[in-house]
C-alpha cells in the first residue's frame, strides 16, 4: 500500500473556498454544458482561481468518465470526465473532480471543474 503525503493548506500555500459571485456558464465547442449560480471559487496559492460547479448543474448526458486520475497532496485523488457535445465532438479529460476531497477542502465534494484550455468559462456578476 502506498502512503501518500497529505498536506494541509498553510500560510505558504493557502487555499480558500468561497461561493462564486454571480452566474457561471461553461461551453465546450460553443455548446452550453454547465450553468449555475451555486459555483464555488477555489483560490490556491498563486494559481488562477478555479470555479467548482455542482455536478447537478452540469449536463450529465454529455459526460463520460475517463480512466485518468491524478493526485494533489492538498486536495486528494482526482477523477476525470470527457465531454461529448451534441455535434459528436469529444474533448478528452475536460473536467476534473475530487469525489472524496481531504477535509480542508471538503466543500468541493460533488463539484466539478473545467480546464480553461478545453472549455469556455464565463462569469456574469450577480
Amino acid at each position: 500500500m502506498s502512503h501518500r503525503k497529505v498536506l494541509e493548506p498553510n500560510a505558504g500555500h493557502p487555499i480558500t473556498i468561497e461561493p462564486a459571485k454571480g452566474r457561471v456558464q461553461v461551453r465546450v465547442n460553443g455548446e452550453l454544458v454547465a450553468d449555475t449560480t451555486a459555483a464555488l471559487e477555489l483560490r490556491e496559492a498563486t494559481l488562477p482561481a478555479v470555479h467548482y460547479i455542482p455536478l447537478a448543474d452540469v449536463a450529465q448526458d454529455r459526460l463520460t468518465r475517463s480512466d485518468t486520475s491524478s493526485y494533489c497532496p492538498f486536495k486528494g485523488q482526482a477523477s476525470y470526465y470527457s465531454v461529448t457535445t451534441a455535434a459528436g465532438d469529444t474533448v478528452d479529460d475536460a473536467i476534473w473532480t475530487y469525489e472524496q476531497p481531504y477535509p480542508a477542502v471538503a466543500a468541493i465534494a460533488g463539484h466539478v471543474a473545467f480546464y480553461p484550455n478545453k472549455a469556455q468559462i464565463s462569469v456574469e456578476p450577480a
